[in-house]
Formats: C-alpha cells, structure tokens, sequence
C-alpha cells in the first residue's frame, strides 16, 4: 500500500507540474496576441499549436467567451485548469487518509 501511494504521489505532482506549465504557456500564448509577434517564428508556432485547439474548443462550446474585442477564453482556460488542478489535489489527499 505505500508503494502504490508513492507512486500516486509521484504521478499526481508530475500531473502538477505540468498543468502549471500549460498555464504559463496560456499566458504567453496570451500575451503574445497583444503584440505584434512574427507567426512565423519557431517559437510563436509552437506555443500556438499547443494552445490554440483548445481555445478554439472553448470558443466553440462557450460562444459568450468573446465581449466584443475582448476573447476571455485563455481565462476561462487557466481557471478550468486550476479548477482541475484542485480537485486532484483533493482526491490524493483523501485517498492518502485512508
């Protein structure tokens, strides 16, 4: 039983890390759209290609996410991932008081 909660340990801050790491590359992401970024750079075409699908999903399921010129979907995106975030912390710690 520990063995098996060391690895969910393990594999849940893994989890963490790297949805903390998709939140900074939704904020770049972000940022980048305020500036004038070449699309043809290496690095503006990555960060877009990872976050971009999913913003296009959450624009698509939530049409109100766009307040004029304002598109709120990297927010709406940065809270569902803490949102998830939270709620897997809150289960490893309930499954460890067991």
């Amino acid at each position: 039983m520990v063995v098996v909660n060391a690895f969910l340990v393990a594999f849940f801050s893994l989890l963490f890390m790297v949805i903390d790491l998709y939140v900074w590359i939704v904020i770049i992401r972000a940022l980048l759209t305020w500036v004038n970024a070449d699309p043809y750079n290496p690095i503006v075409r990555i960060i877009s290609s990872l976050v971009d699908p999913v913003l296009a999903k959450i624009r698509r399921w939530f049409p109100f996410v766009r307040v004029g010129m304002v598109d709120l979907s990297p927010l709406f995106l940065v809270f569902f991932l803490y949102f998830i975030k939270v709620f897997l912390r809150m289960l490893l710690i309930n499954m460890q008081i067991m």
